[in-house]
């Protein structure tokens, strides 16, 4: 039999852990064995995030695929990406692209160039590469060639008194650590025309914030924007002309190889200055239309991630 003390104190304990556990409860915080895991309401939204970027850039010569265009261009570029699975993205941007000064013909102020660029792709990432799927359209308000006092720059070829072209483009990115491999093929729809590109690049961490980055592109075209005539256009070039050159050169070759190095700043954690130096080396394709076979030029971008 226990002592009456140690009786009268379990006595008072048990009435004090039985209001305890009458407090919780009135309370709604009384313990449970196994508590029910919490709710998750549904956000309701289409998708769980999307992130956005806009870049503002300058560049001394606008070089595109080894065709100069114009001189100290102004642009900028707004690109949304949407995830629809863990490995497939969406995505979807657009460009204006404007000089602010391109001397020709003895005039600084004569030469017109203006583009609106529109893209949609899909990207799927395999982890060991990234496959991309895209279609990009073009607009050129003072023609893919440019004009000069009101006047296109056709220069006897229908290809450049263009105002607009669409693209079907396929990509593929293979990252190995700090070296990335990378090709593309694009199908010109409003001029039958054909584009390859495969370059290359590698990242010099020299600290958390600063890097170096040499690349190297090179280009190929089928019946692009060669400067010799084309059939594809209607009312252009010479009957039954499938895209031969009018001068009897070839419309097929290397387009040019390009040299960059990058120095990419990373400011903050959103926002990015990138400035880089190039050096374009005209090949075939491009030899007869741009003014040097090989020229350096310069540029600088911020980057802003959202």
């Amino acid at each position: 039999m226990k002592p009456k003390s140690m009786t009268s104190f379990i006595a008072k304990s048990v009435t004090v852990l039985a209001a305890c556990a009458a407090l919780n409860a009135s309370a709604g915080t009384a313990p449970v064995k196994n508590p029910a895991p919490p709710v998750v309401e549904e956000s309701g939204a289409l998708f769980d995030s999307i992130g956005a970027t806009f870049d503002a850039g300058y560049d001394s010569r606008y070089y595109f695929r080894g065709l100069w265009f114009a001189d100290n261009i102004m642009w900028t570029a707004l690109n949304l990406s949407v995830p629809i699975t863990d490995k497939l993205t969406w995505g979807i941007g657009a460009a204006y692209i404007n000089t602010a000064g391109t001397p020709f013909a003895g005039s600084k102020s004569g030469f017109q160039y203006t583009e609106i660029d529109a893209i949609t792709n899909l990207s799927f990432d395999a982890g060991w590469a990234k496959f991309g799927m895209q279609y990009q359209h073009y607009f050129y308000p003072d023609t893919y060639g440019g004009s000069f006092n009101g006047g296109a720059n056709a220069l006897a070829d229908p290809e450049f008194a263009l105002k607009d072209a669409g693209e079907l483009g396929f990509t593929v990115a293979v990252p190995i650590q700090a070296f990335n491999i990378y090709a593309g093929y694009y199908y010109d729809l409003r001029i039958s025309g054909q584009y390859f590109s495969l370059g290359a690049d590698y990242t010099f961490a020299v600290t958390d914030w600063l890097s170096i980055v040499p690349s190297v592109t090179a280009g190929y075209g089928i019946d692009y924007y060669t400067g010799n005539g084309s059939g594809s256009i209607a009312g252009g070039g010479v009957v039954g002309n499938k895209g031969q050159s009018l001068q009897n050169a070839s419309t097929s070759g290397m387009t040019h190889v390009l040299y960059t190095l990058a120095v990419p700043v990373k400011l903050t954690k959103a926002v990015t200055w990138t400035s880089y130096v190039a050096l374009n080396h005209s090949e075939k394709l491009r030899a007869s239309l741009n003014t040097t076979q090989n020229e350096v030029f310069w540029g600088t971008k911020l980057s802003f991630a959202f």
